[in-house]
């Protein structure tokens, strides 16, 4: 079996800026899709959790995903999320997705209500129908609770458009089932610790949240390991991009640091909406000092080609 759809690169989870008062910041989004252009990530995902999708609703999100087509004009593929607790709202993004022409869909497991494998599988096919588009998976069972398991793996692959998989279990012998006996489902890093050794099984793509702010650092790592193999060059970024890594995941403020990363950049990001809280002084310079170092040891690795 063939994949329709090859996902393949640095795709980023894009952010969603708010203005004081909790709005959408059009024109700050609008940046952030034409810096990512830019700078040469290869896809955009809307809609998915750095975007905030859990504090949006479903009309929220289709009008982002609608806006960030229209700015993006055909230069990258767009991946639009679905993730959602109740299934027919899930069903509502992967319509709007379809009628909007996306790229694919990103297709999480509903949150909290813990379905079996057959019931997860039956979810997802239902999502797959609305849209019929390429499905991008997402397992991350520390947020939704579920694992999609080899039952789930098997019965969603009966349709052909579920032809990757962005892995954030965090457990390497997922990484190794994956890439051994699926291999028609493409794999993909989930959790950004663990790139280097995604890319050494064989992954060709990475969705991280820390692109939308360091872009060419991600797409560094990336080439050294996906496109030139040297994976000597690619450890000696990994060990630079580690410390990002840790600040980003300390403390439970992911989304706020990756939003004072984007604000470093030029780009008001702006505030997260509840119940998050934004980053205090001293979370703010630890991720200032880290970019520091990091930037110019990564500059100086790539000067060396």
């Amino acid at each position: 079996m063939t994949s329709i759809f090859k996902f393949e690169g640095i795709y980023t989870p894009i952010v969603t800026p708010y203005d004081d008062e909790g709005n959408m910041n059009w024109d700050a989004l609008a940046s952030v899709i034409d810096f990512l252009v830019e700078k040469g990530v290869h896809g955009l995902i809307s809609g998915g959790s750095t975007g905030e999708n859990y504090a949006q609703t479903v009309k929220e999100r289709l009008e982002i995903a609608r806006f960030v087509k229209d700015q993006v004009k055909g230069r990258l593929p767009l991946v639009v999320g679905t993730g959602a607790m109740l299934t027919e709202d899930s069903i509502a993004l992967a319509k709007g997705a379809h009628e909007l022409d996306a790229d694919a869909i990103l297709l999480a497991s509903p949150p909290y209500s813990v379905p079996t494998d057959r019931e997860n599988a039956l979810n997802a096919l239902a999502i797959d129908k609305a849209a019929n588009l390429p499905v991008m998976l997402y397992n991350y069972p520390h947020r939704t609770g579920t694992m999609m398991g080899e039952e789930f793996l098997n019965r969603v692959g009966r349709s052909r458009n579920f032809c990757g998989i962005k892995e954030s279990s965090g457990d390497i012998n997922r990484v190794h089932l994956l890439a051994r006996d699926y291999p028609h489902i493409t794999l993909g890093c989930g959790i950004d610790d663990q790139a280097l050794e995604f890319f050494a099984w064989g992954a060709p793509f990475w969705v991280c949240g820390g692109s939308n702010f360091l872009p060419e650092e991600h797409i560094a790592l990336y080439e050294a390991c996906v496109l030139q193999g040297d994976f000597a060059k690619g450890r000696r970024i990994m060990a630079a991009l580690l410390p990002l890594m840790r600040v980003l995941e300390q403390g439970g403020k992911f989304i706020q640091t990756i939003k004072h990363g984007v604000t470093m950049t030029g780009i008001e990001a702006g505030s997260v909406r509840p119940p998050l809280n934004n980053l205090n002084k001293d979370d703010k310079r630890s991720l200032e000092q880290v970019l520091r170092i990091l930037k110019t040891t990564i500059s100086a690795i790539r000067a060396e080609d």
